[in-house]
């Protein structure tokens, strides 16, 4: 205890003095604090193979999740239980610092942006936490997750330029006090820390002080976990050895890049062979870490959908090459993303929509439906149970594996061995091939030399697969597992007896051999064929069929042979994040939907799960095993007679379910845009009269003073100008050059006259048009009102580059018969800027449309007085804003999740129709739809949003670009799902309601 405190001790008193800067430059010391951290505890170590937690080796196999892209933390425990089933033990989470430190020195992490309720989460889960805080995320998030007044710092952005580094202090020192308290040296979750992100190309890179001052604001905070950095390729950037290394060296790959237009085009040349090798010479001294791995795509503006995406990463796309990468020997391996969410409050960046589903195995909605969430599970679930064997493997021929081990060029085998078990990964040569190839292979194991199958036929790789198969596999109780051509789901111990589940494709032959296993005899399934060979050695061969076969042997083994499908059906959850737990139950429900959680206690398996059809459930277990409770409910148990299992059935209850009518519940309206009126003051708005910007991506004004927003401090959502100028009877054209990011569009009027629209696309993200204006009267004075849709501030992802800065605003404008100088203009956003009104729903949340600075987008609005209308489907007929706001109670059944969408029907998109709309549910702000780019239709927003029992508020506003305005067909609240959960009541996310904002214009 008295060392560890003075090695505390130490470590704060170098990380002071380290933290001396001359010249706002970072002076160097001669300790490296790195070291003294890694002294400072030892729950974290590793070795050239692999983590070890607490003096266990650990596969750490996570998947991203980012607590800001799902505002209700009472499902936060949701998404962490649907990862933990998937046989995955960690999540890596980026923090976004704009939503944290919005208002320039106010660092705020509170409410649904408190990271302390997401840590108790994981811990509740059994899930350790890869932190990734930045202070640069990019994650398509605006400005890559810079706040926006950075727009305004002189300084170059992600390099040692002093005024970016002070930029960054309060965040990275506040952020990094968080997560130094929840790591597993105070009993939290996080055992890793990343500092930057992918910081491996640009004008200013490599910048090895830029990069240590960010770990060292790491270490400075208290973090004395191992550094982990995630280079954007396997380039060796940081590794151990260069100057500010990171302790552990990690790299990121995207193999197919994000085009979901074409899901089924998996390229040449997509699927790398050499990343073991290169590994080898960059950092072999650290774990192989993918820190990470492409689980799906981000889709653009004008894109073609979520759900190809999912098809582009599908579970084939997984089983070829996530156990690619399994050859390679990863062993610190992160799936980006396993939950994406969505991009609410316009937290996104100009090229992503509302949606961030990115394909997931689990879907924007929580939903695990998808195909790619049952392969998910059994590649990690295999993993874990191999423990140590995988673990102490040394990766073999990954680049020379045509005709290895078979004889046959079309197949592709590399081999990954530890001192005991063999692991050989299978595929076709032409990775991308759709035909079927067929082969035998000559293995080395401890009996020598086989070639299988021993006992005739051939083994089988369908089109885009792969799999692995074992040789000299620990079943225990000195029983060998000799090999198997069909892959390991999982093998649970409990004592003498024993389950193997195996699974493969259906017709295809396969043949596993056990040694020490006793005499085998078939108790379920269609025929096989049994050989006992050398006395010792029991032979089965066998085809994949509809049906499982069942095989015991006499010395306790039990081996199960499913096919793939039936295999999702299976469950194997460990509590402890660590390694391997040994006796876990195994859950089968054939026709079940999710298992969140299995225990034993006192010879009563206890399930915790949701449904959407009644099922059979199977358990199997120790033998004192003998109840089976199902969400706390006692269920009919029988016991098989010839497996020893445990079998009931679960029954799901539809529950009835009614959603308001859109259409025929009451709204209020009133008009979204009164600044066209003529009676409208604007002596309250901000002035656009600074002379200067210090906007260092655009400091040459083409204005005679700054319209960029940024500078007025307007980051987020829709901007509005206001110029005034006094007519001369001279006009007839005014041209303008409005910038929003890619998709935006713009109105444009004066007076109350309409001039014209820009209705936007996915390429373009300025546009400059003329606009004729009508015949203006000499002397008198005229105002033009200018609406732009800012669709988020740029990614700032090349170092030494602002991207982030490119201004949004009026880039430039000519007027005829007119100086530039003679209009003079105003400008407004949210209302406060980056002195933001809501503190509860952020920075971001909020737009400079009208209603949304009164506040009437929030729950109970004073709209006694507006106008009755039927909503947003009553259109509007000229061009211009209609705000519509409704109440309504929601009384849906406890003990259900029901994923309720916001939907404009696939009816809606529409290229010769353009209008906006802005969907806000109790404040906020949930869907952006844009009838003329699209793709999203329909817009999912959580339960703790919605209030499942009790008042909601929805609001929207609908913007008309076209000059007879525009009409959306349909507008319904839809039920996506109905599942029978044992999830527990959700906690709502704080809703304050309306108040009068004085200070509002």
């Amino acid at each position: 205890m008295l060392l560890l405190k003075a090695v505390g001790a130490l470590l704060a008193a170098v990380c002071a003095v380290d933290a001396l800067s001359i010249g706002g430059r970072r002076m160097k010391v001669n300790v490296d604090t790195r070291d003294v951290a890694a002294a400072a505890q030892t729950l974290v170590t590793f070795d050239e193979t692999s983590l070890f937690i607490k003096g266990q080796r650990v596969l750490f196999y996570s998947g991203s999740f980012h607590p800001f892209r799902l505002p209700v933390p009472g499902l936060w425990l949701d998404v962490f239980q649907k990862i933990k089933a998937l046989g995955y033990n960690g999540v890596t989470f980026y923090i976004d610092w704009n939503l944290l430190e919005g208002t320039q020195g106010r660092f705020q992490a509170d409410g649904i942006f408190a990271l302390e309720p997401f840590f108790a989460a994981a811990q509740s889960a059994g899930v350790y936490l890869l932190a990734r805080p930045g202070p640069y995320i990019n994650a398509e998030a605006a400005g890559g997750g810079f706040p926006g007044w950075l727009a305004r710092i002189p300084a170059t952005l992600r390099t040692s330029d002093p005024g970016y580094l002070n930029a960054t202090q309060l965040y990275m020192t506040e952020v990094g006090a968080i997560i130094a308290k929840a790591q597993i040296t105070n009993g939290g979750p996080v055992i890793l820390v990343q500092p930057e992100n992918e910081y491996s190309t640009g004008s200013a890179f490599p910048e090895p002080d830029y990069f240590g001052f960010v770990e060292q604001q790491l270490r400075n905070a208290g973090i004395v976990v191992p550094l982990i950095s995630n280079d954007a390729g396997p380039y060796g950037n940081f590794a151990p050895g260069q100057p500010d290394a990171v302790d552990i060296y990690g790299h990121d790959g995207y193999p197919l890049g994000f085009n979901c237009a074409n899901p089924s085009d998996w390229g040449t040349g997509s699927l790398p062979t050499n990343w073991a090798d290169l590994h080898a010479e960059q950092s072999p001294s650290t774990p192989y870490s993918i820190v990470e791995f492409q689980g799906g795509s981000f889709d653009p503006w004008g894109g073609v959908g979520f759900n190809n995406c999912a098809a582009l990463t599908n579970g084939q796309f997984e089983s070829v090459f996530y156990k690619n990468d399994i050859s390679f020997k990863v062993s610190i391996f992160n799936l980006y993303m396993t939950f994406g969410g969505s991009n609410w409050g316009n937290l996104g960046h100009p090229g992503g929509y509302s949606s961030y589903d990115y394909g997931a195995a689990i879907t924007e909605n929580r939903q695990v439906y998808r195909e790619k969430y049952g392969e998910a599970k059994l590649i990690a679930t295999s993993l874990r149970a191999a423990g140590d064997a995988y673990l102490t493997a040394i990766p073999q021929n990954n680049q020379d594996g045509a005709g290895a081990y078979s004889g046959n060029n079309n197949v592709f085998v590399t081999g990954v061995f530890s001192n005991t078990t063999k692991f050989f990964v299978a595929r076709q040569s032409t990775y991308y091939s759709t035909s079927t190839v067929e082969y035998t292979l000559d293995l080395p194991t401890s009996e020598g030399s086989i070639t299988i199958p021993q006992l005739g036929g051939q083994l089988s790789i369908q089109g885009r697969d792969s799999k692995i198969h074992v040789v000299d596999y620990d079943l225990a109780e000195g029983t060998n597992l000799l090999y198997s051509s069909a892959e390991i789901f999982t093998f649970q111990q409990y004592g003498s007896n024993r389950t193997l589940i195996l699974y493969g494709n259906p017709g295809e032959r396969h043949e596993f051999a056990v040694i020490n296993g006793g005499t085998a005899k078939l108790v379920e399934g269609p025929k096989v064929e049994i050989r006992t060979r050398k006395k010792v050695e029991t032979v089965v061969n066998f085809t994949i069929g509809s049906s499982r076969n069942v095989v015991k042997f006499s010395n306790g083994l039990t081996v199960y042979v499913v096919d793939r499908q039936s295999a999702y059906g299976y469950w194997v959850i460990d509590p402890s994040p660590s390694a391997n737990t040994p006796s876990l139950p195994i859950v089968n429900m054939p026709s079940g939907y999710l298992v969140r959680n299995i225990t034993s206690n006192g010879g009563t398996i206890t399930v915790v799960g949701d449904l959407n059809a009644t099922t059979p459930i199977e358990v199997i277990a120790a033998p004192g095993a003998k109840a089976v409770t199902f969400n706390g409910k006692q269920l009919k148990t029988t016991v098989d007679a010839k497996t020893g299992t445990l079998n009931a059935v679960v029954t799901y209850n539809a529950p009835k379910i009614t959603l308001p009518d859109l259409s025929t519940i009451s709204w209020k309206t009133i008009d979204g845009l009164p600044e066209i009126q003529n009676s409208y003051d604007d002596s309250k708005w901000p002035k656009g009269d600074q002379d200067y910007t210090l906007n260092t991506e655009r400091p040459d004004l083409n204005t005679p003073t700054s319209l960029y927003s940024c500078d007025y401090g307007f980051q987020t959502g829709s901007l509005l100008y206001r110029g005034h100028f006094t007519a001369n009877g001279n006009e007839t054209t005014l041209q303008i050059s409005p910038q929003g990011g890619y998709a935006f569009g713009y109105s444009l009027w004066i007076n109350d006259t309409f001039l014209g629209s820009w209705d936007g696309n996915a390429n373009n993200y300025y546009m400059y048009e003329t606009f004729n204006l009508p015949t203006l009267k000499n002397g008198s004075d005229y105002v033009y009102t200018l609406l732009i849709d800012h669709m988020g501030n740029n990614e700032n992802y090349d170092p030494g580059y602002d991207y982030m800065k490119e201004p949004r605003g009026v880039m430039q404008y000519e007027f005829s018969g007119h100086n530039l100088s003679d209009i003079t203009w105003k400008l407004t956003g949210n209302l406060g800027g980056e002195n933001y009104i809501d503190r509860t729903r952020g920075p971001l949340n909020e737009g400079g449309m009208w209603a949304e600075r009164q506040g009437y987008h929030l729950p109970d609005p004073p709209s006694s007085s507006w106008n009755t209308s039927n909503g947003p489907t009553d259109g509007i007929d000229h061009a211009g804003v209609q705000f519509y706001t409704t109440q309504f109670d929601l009384d849906l059944p406890e003990g259900y999740d029901i994923p309720i969408s916001v939907d404009f029907g696939a009816e809606s998109l529409n290229t010769n129709s353009s209008y906006r709309c802005l969907v806000f549910v109790n404040g906020y702000q949930f869907g952006k739809f844009v009838s003329n780019i699209g793709p999203q239709t329909s817009y999912p927003v959580p339960q703790g949003i919605w209030n499942y029992q009790g008042a909601n508020t929805l609001a929207m506003s609908l913007w008309a670009l076209d000059a007879d305005g525009a009409t959306p067909p349909s507008l319904n609240l839809v039920a996506d799902a109905v599942y029978q959960s044992g999830y527990g009541a959700v906690e709502a996310s704080p809703q304050p309601p309306w108040h009068l904002r004085k200070s509002a214009y």
